[in-house]
């Protein structure tokens, strides 16, 4: 091999190493206990965070056992009862002043200002609803992992947008463009409802979904933590499966690149900073 030759292939090694250079996850606090946590959703207009809590008992059970906690951005719980009378809450989504909740078989919307339910839209048919995202419209869109079909919620009638799934559960709106995870799969659906595939080999229990930058940010509620590049490689940032702490529906803060992390049996909020 020439001089020539040899160096430029230890230059693109070392650029290949640059360009693949994964971010790292810095513990910065972890709450108080807060029973079951399935859900964590950044509020940027007022500096705080809502937390979906299943409560003590059956995870699936019609119990009102449920409620939203609020915290603020240092981990302090504000109120751990700040909205009451759900059932098993998990994802979160949030458009103006009302907060939409996946509640099993209902869409639940709460008033911001006060934590009240303004109103409960059903969804008899669904199996489970799991999570929810918000288009800059104001379009809802929901997924029900045990139903295999994610929802539009439109000027407040739902109607089915993708179906037949295997286990659908983040969802992540982006202008015309839905992102969603099924059973360890990334995929984008476009507004006429064509799919493609971005990413898969994840872990079975694709759980979260949130952007980082212009990639990815994927938990699987085993444990898992991965960073999705746009390429659609993925890449562990987190494994806490040996420790038995669920990974599930987090949020991320772009600006401060803060990752607010639900673990659910661990019964606490974990924040960390991506470096």
């Amino acid at each position: 091999m020439t001089v020539y030759r040899l160096t430029t292939l230890i230059t693109l090694c070392l650029l290949g190493s640059i360009a693949y250079a994964q971010p790292k996850l810095k513990k910065v606090w972890e709450t108080d206990e807060l029973p079951v946590p399935e859900s964590v959703l950044l509020d940027q207009k007022t500096n705080t965070l809502y937390v979906s809590l299943i409560g003590e008992g059956d995870a699936a059970a019609l119990d009102g056992n449920g409620g939203i906690a609020k915290l603020d951005l240092n981990g302090k719980i504000i109120q751990k009862d700040w909205a009451k009378g759900l059932n098993s809450p998990k994802g979160l989504g949030l458009f103006q002043d009302k907060l939409y909740v996946a509640d099993l078989k209902e869409l639940v919307i709460i008033n911001t200002k006060n934590g009240k339910i303004i109103q409960r839209l059903p969804f008899p048919e669904a199996g489970m609803l799991n999570d929810v995202t918000v288009d800059a419209q104001g379009n809802v869109f929901v997924s029900d992992s045990k139903g295999g079909t994610i929802y539009q919620v439109a000027q407040g009638k739902a109607h089915v947008f993708l179906a037949h799934l295997v286990n659908p559960n983040g969802v992540l709106a982006d202008g015309s463009d839905l992102y969603f995870l099924d059973s360890g799969t990334l995929y984008k659906a476009n507004q006429t409802q064509q799919v493609s595939k971005i990413a898969e080999g994840m872990e079975k229990s694709t759980d979260g979904l949130q952007h980082y930058g212009n990639d990815f940010l994927v938990s699987c509620w085993a444990g898992v933590l991965y960073h999705v590049p746009k390429d659609g490689a993925v890449h562990m940032l987190l494994d806490t499966r040996k420790e038995k702490i669920n990974t599930a529906d987090f949020t991320f803060d772009n600006q401060s690149h803060m990752l607010y992390l639900p673990t659910f049996f661990k019964n606490c909020v974990i924040a960390y900073k991506i470096e």
